[in-house]
């Protein structure tokens, strides 16, 4: 199938569900939960939460489908509804921000010459779902979604070298965990 009736079959599925078609709403869930399961697990760390998420997130978003404009951007409207409906629970469960704003006054970092290209993905989501929390929210919304460290201190209530001093400890951290894997694999 070309991207072009990719794109057709998408748009179709999005205008009759804006129209309520339950069958098409359930086409639409099929071909984006995966991908949006991904990332309310990398974002809270947590399987059952990440679930939990999915779900209200795709609630979320039929209810407010018919609302959207340009159905052509439905991919980053829904991925946008999970990102929002992610930080709102971590928000919910009060991160603890004075973790964050420990080790703010960090040394930046040298470019990062680490090869992670020893690893599968597979095994460093894996490391990365062992981060401590405020850890592992700064790293997603930095390298998984987009935002800056301004915007991250803005979301989380801290500062934007709390954000960035917290982005080098998890990079830091996954670096030792996978090194610690690789030798306990190696022996």
């Amino acid at each position: 199938m070309t991207v072009s009736n990719t794109h057709t079959i998408h748009k179709h599925l999005i205008l009759q569900s804006q129209k309520g078609d339950q069958s098409a709403m359930s086409s639409l869930y099929g071909l984006y939960a995966k991908a949006m399961y991904n990332i309310c697990r990398r974002m809270m760390g947590d399987e059952e939460e990440a679930k939990d998420l999915l779900q209200e997130s795709f609630i979320d978003a039929f209810q407010k489908l018919p609302s959207l404009r340009e159905v052509n951007t439905f991919s980053s409207w829904i991925k946008r509804i999970v990102v929002n409906n992610c930080i709102n629970a971590i928000r919910k469960k009060k991160l603890d921000t004075s973790q964050l704003e420990e080790g703010s006054d960090f040394i930046e970092e040298e470019e990062d010459d680490f090869e992670y290209t020893h690893f599968q993905a597979g095994q460093i989501m894996q490391v990365i779902n062992l981060l401590p929390e405020g850890c592992r929210t700064v790293l997603n919304l930095y390298l998984f979604e987009g935002y800056d460290h301004k915007e991250i201190g803005d979301i989380l209530g801290v500062t934007e070298s709390a954000s960035k001093a917290q982005y080098c400890k998890a990079k830091a951290r996954i670096r030792k965990l996978l090194v610690e894997e690789r030798s306990q694999n190696a022996g």
